[in-house]
């Protein structure tokens, strides 16, 4: 049914006018009372993505507690049975063999009882010994938002669907003492099993502007003990949510079980999502077990300007360690960019990233991320550039391939770096995004911008570039990645930033590389063999379906060499 036919005229211009500006990314979730149960009746195919993990309708948001379980992937995720909006929060519950062909099946956990009347939020999930998951969960238990820390499991171990799942009466297990903020105490993390045989997790929380992680100790994962100081916490960051924290191998190409404890071997990471500004930070450092604190290495910064797993729309990740091909996996929910009536009229929004896989870089410095091997399985039709000179306002169309929905891995080499632009020290000052909007894809420089012009219309009138621009500062350079949604789209009411962040690359072989997973509105990058990740959401108007176009482009005077570049047409794979 129509919006117009369910609301009088005078309400839909009211919320119209009260809804135009809610550009996606807030600081928190609004409640919209009137429209959270608006059942989605015609559901809209344009914008829906190919290959990205979303549901036929309504809303969807943080992914929660993956696990394997007896031969099935099992990805849990924040939704709202009754609309597309937030609201209504139960478990959703997907399975998969492969992490790309997902099943839908019924909610595993929906508010029923008095400690999560209000909301079943997000947690997490942890196999225990005897091979026995355990979900653990915020439950919301009244309208002022009081959280605690519940617990479920399966009906039924043999199931290897898990299709029911039990709350018992003992819960909450973790209810916040009067010391704590009862309204930002939520997510708890993974559990792992310390040397002293005591269970650990994390809540996230803050302390008026310091966030925090608490640590919580269990012997029988039922009764638990806040330890007398959180594991981490940091000024002026404001609540975390969805923390996560996991080990990284420093020598090893394989991920590692949350519980391993190998001082020598290992690093710890920490990530946070941020409640204000809906992004994820992370920081590497080690993990003292006896101490019960994580310290950050010394050139580690906690929030606004430390690392980040994603420098887009990409919210609220959840990693798992993946025991049949050891390795580290992890999701994170990217939420649309247009409106709430928009969402209330397609009858859905929400996906999930691509899953990706997570190591450490050689440098130490940071974390490597890369689509899962098995997304190439939907690879069909590709086509090919070798050796192609792009001089300064120079595109070539990367033709024969469905540029809508695609795949694009490009190396692009320069001779010199002897034209980069001057790097100016007073941008310190500037976030990346803004320095991405002063210095787009269409402004001149020297070594760049060069990249991908992604969801292009034929005329060039909407297109999402991605690329790179290398500045000169001192005795080094600096390279800037950016995908800019500004020019995505010809409706004005969208949110359309220009993400940005820089890319820590030696140069010394004059090489960047760049991967682009394109599909209707999501353009998913990982620059420099994923030290820089970018995921942009976009609306275009002109491009869409067969009349998307990809082109690779060069506004730098230095003229740069497409080394090579591969494309393939996406096959879409069985999507709930």
């Amino acid at each position: 049914m129509e919006l117009a036919k369910k609301f009088p005229w005078a309400l839909l211009v009211f919320l119209l006018f009260c809804f135009a500006k809610n550009y996606g990314v807030e600081a928190s979730h609004k409640v919209y009372t009137s429209l959270q149960s608006l059942s989605a009746v015609n559901v809209k195919r344009v914008y829906r993505t190919g290959f990205h993990f979303q549901l036929e309708r309504n809303w969807i948001n943080d992914p929660n507690g993956p696990i394997y379980y007896n031969g099935f992937y099992h990805l849990f995720y924040q939704y709202n049975p009754e609309g597309a909006v937030w609201g209504n929060i139960a478990w959703g519950h997907s399975v998969s063999k492969d992490l790309i062909n997902w099943k839908k099946l019924e909610p595993a956990i929906f508010p029923s009882k008095i400690f999560d009347k209000y909301g079943c939020w997000s947690g997490s999930a942890t196999v225990l010994p005897g091979n026995k998951p355990i979900i653990l969960y915020t439950g919301v238990v009244d309208e002022n938002i009081t959280e605690v820390q519940n617990y479920a499991v399966p009906a039924d171990y043999s199931d290897p669907y898990l299709r029911k799942w039990i709350k018992p009466d003992n819960n909450p297990l973790i209810v916040a003492d009067e010391s704590m903020n009862t309204t930002a105490f939520r997510d708890p993390t993974t559990a792992w099993l310390g040397l002293d045989g005591l269970w650990k997790i994390l809540v996230g929380s803050r302390r008026k502007h310091r966030g925090i992680v608490y640590l919580y100790r269990s012997r029988d994962f039922m009764n638990w003990v806040k330890a007398k100081h959180p594991l981490h916490s940091s000024a002026n960051t404001g609540n975390w949510e969805c923390p996560d924290f996991f080990p990284v191998s420093l020598h090893a190409t394989n991920g590692l079980d949350t519980s391993l404890m190998e001082r020598n071997n290992i690093k710890h990471v920490l990530k946070v999502s941020l409640d204000g500004t809906r992004y994820d930070y992370y920081t590497l450092g080690t993990y003292f077990p006896q101490l019960e604190r994580y310290i950050p290495d010394k050139n580690m910064v906690d929030g606004l300007r430390g690392l980040r797993y994603d420098y887009g729309n990409f919210y609220a990740s959840k990693s798992f360690f993946d025991p049949i091909k050891k390795r580290r996996i992890m999701w994170a929910w990217a939420n649309e960019s247009d409106t709430t009536l928009d969402d209330v009229e397609k009858g859905w929004a929400g996906i999930q990233t691509i899953p990706r896989s997570i190591l450490i870089d050689p440098n130490g410095r940071q974390l490597l991320q890369w689509p899962i091997e098995e997304l190439e399985t939907l690879r069909r039709k590709k086509v090919e550039l070798h050796k192609k000179k792009l001089k300064k306002g120079e595109h070539v169309e990367v033709k024969g391939i469905a540029a809508a929905q695609a795949d694009v891995e490009v190396t692009f080499s320069f001779h010199s770096l002897d034209k980069a632009e001057k790097y100016d020290f007073s941008w310190d000052e500037l976030d990346t995004q803004k320095l991405c909007s002063q210095k787009g894809s269409t402004v001149q420089g020297g070594v760049g911008p060069f990249g991908l012009l992604t969801l292009a219309s034929q005329d060039l009138k909407e297109y999402t570039p991605v690329f790179f621009r290398i500045f000169k500062a001192n005795s080094k350079h600096i390279v800037l990645m950016c995908s800019d949604a500004s020019s995505s789209s010809l409706r004005e009411e969208l949110y359309k930033p220009s993400f940005a962040g820089f890319v820590d690359v030696d140069l010394t072989d004059k090489k960047l590389s760049l991967r682009s997973l394109i599909d209707h509105s999501v353009v998913e990058s990982f620059g420099a063999g994923g030290k820089t990740c970018i995921t942009s959401r976009v609306y275009p108007t002109l491009a869409i379906y067969e009349n998307a176009h990809l082109h690779a482009f060069n506004n730098g005077t230095e003229t740069i060499i497409i080394e090579k570049l591969d494309a393939w047409s996406m096959n879409s794979p069985q999507m709930n």
